[in-house]
């Protein structure tokens, strides 16, 4: 009878490992009463500043994140380059926030970039929460989501007031500015070539009438070709006339018309 043939465990998928609390610096250290007074001042400024060097390496690390999402997420359409979307109630006020369900459209952000985003971009607070206190403390958008930022919230309520004054958070989003009204042109310029005409190329290009914007709006015509809808150029005694691209021809004022 055939012995059986032995199959070998299969080792279970590897986890991912739970993020790792960084250590603070001058964590438990306390100020000894038994050393001289000037020595216990010094220790406390040195643990006050070591506490702010610490919350300030926690927030740069998380800008760093929020910067990373930014780069990897730009020109998504489903967080509009945020990273991460933030949830608004009916009447129009912040409930919460939830990571971008959709795929990144890049896959790696440079480290410089990263690092110059985090600490000297003007966005460099976009895609993060801050919250706001009733008393009139507020806390600009530093932490990765609304979860952490209402624990920042309740902590501040119970230190200062003992109970919760119905504080509220806010999210700073990519600012997408609204977009310039592109030029009411008819494709590409029709041009034709006078053969009749016995003007010289300095009459002939003096027929143009262009106008300042502000005396085309009031007169109600194109201020590129003066309500012409019209442009005339020469040159070596060929006389051309070009239908304006900003009227189509037209010559009438347009409220939609680029400023040049």
């Amino acid at each position: 009878m055939p012995a059986k043939p032995t199959t070998t465990p299969r080792k279970p998928p590897a986890r991912r490992r739970k993020p790792v609390p960084r250590a603070r610096i001058g964590k438990g250290l306390t100020v000894p009463k038994t050393v001289p007074l000037h020595a216990r001042l010094g220790m406390r400024m040195a643990l006050i500043a070591a506490a702010q060097m610490d919350a300030h390496k926690t927030t740069v690390m998380t800008r760093k994140d929020a910067a990373i999402l930014r780069m990897t997420h730009e020109g998504c359409p489903t967080c509009k380059g945020n990273g991460q979307i933030f949830t608004k109630g009916k009447d129009g006020a912040f409930t919460g926030s939830k990571p971008c369900p959709a795929k990144p459209t890049k896959a790696k952000a440079g480290r410089v970039k990263v690092a110059l985003a985090a600490r000297f971009s003007p966005d460099k607070r976009t895609g993060l929460v801050g919250w706001t206190c009733p008393c009139g403390k507020k806390e600009k958008p530093k932490f990765p989501d609304a979860k952490a930022a209402t624990k920042a919230l309740r902590e501040h309520e119970k230190k200062k007031h003992g109970r919760s004054l119905g504080g509220a958070w806010y999210g700073q989003a990519v600012d997408h500015p609204a977009t310039a009204p592109k030029p009411v042109t008819a494709g590409e310029p029709v041009t034709k070539t006078d053969t009749t005409s016995s003007m010289t190329d300095e009459e002939w290009e003096a027929q143009n009438t262009p106008l300042g914007q502000k005396a085309a709006a009031n007169r109600g015509v194109c201020f590129c070709c003066g309500g012409k809808g019209a442009l005339y150029s020469a040159r070596n005694s060929q006389h051309i006339t070009t239908v304006c691209p900003i009227c189509t021809g037209t010559g009438k004022h347009r409220a939609d018309q680029p400023a040049t």
